[in-house]
């Protein structure tokens, strides 16, 4: 006895589920998207970038100690400046014509166009305007800082999380470049005192 064929639509149909592809294809637009947000960056790139800022900041030193030199041991001051571009303007050319010098690798300014005055422009760096030379605890260049006070140890000199303000290397600290010439790198919280030496004052570039 033949039995009666079910129709098409009765016959049970596969529970709707994703394919391992559909899966693998999920987690990778997510991977993507999450390091768009994040950033492609590795431990290894921040640290290369740490180094090259500090290169740049060895730059801009041989060029303002030449300036020191030329006028008795001081560093470039201009009357009227609230930003550290236009005090730093006096360097160019005659000082330097290293454009990329004044520009953070990791801070994502934008290139400086080549012997044009910085009063226009936007740098990377924090100054401190009035500064001599020499006194290895007195600081003359920095990454942007979070502010222009002064710090003492441990006070906030640079992003905390990653954000503006003071986040040329987002969470990993900055750079401070001293008016003997040396180096050092702080987290975000200072790892030294950052008074700026008499005379002087803390100027931060254009936001």
């Amino acid at each position: 006895m033949n039995r009666p064929r079910r129709s098409p639509s009765l016959q049970a149909r596969p529970a709707a589920a994703f394919s391992v592809l559909e899966l693998l294809i999920v987690v990778a637009i997510l991977m993507l998207l999450t390091a768009m947000f994040w950033g492609f960056e590795t431990k290894g790139t921040r640290s290369k970038k740490l180094k090259s800022c500090q290169t740049n900041l060895q730059k801009l030193y041989v060029a303002l100690d030449i300036f020191a030199n030329d006028h008795t041991n001081s560093f470039p001051i201009v009357a009227g400046a609230t930003t550290s571009e236009p005090a730093l303007d006096p360097l160019i050319p005659k000082y330097t014509t290293d454009m990329t010098a004044f520009i953070c690798p990791a801070s994502g300014n934008r290139a400086l166009p080549s012997g044009q005055s910085l009063g226009a422009q936007r740098i990377s760096y924090a100054y401190y305007m009035g500064a001599k030379r020499g006194g290895s605890s007195m600081p003359l260049l920095t990454d942007r800082q979070v502010n222009t006070a002064a710090k003492v140890i441990g006070q906030q000199v640079f992003s905390p999380d990653g954000k503006s303000p003071g986040n040329n290397h987002k969470q990993e600290g900055g750079n401070i470049l001293f008016t003997d010439g040396h180096i050092e790198h702080s987290s975000a919280a200072a790892a030294v005192t950052l008074t700026p030496p008499p005379g002087s004052t803390l100027l931060n570039p254009k936001p």
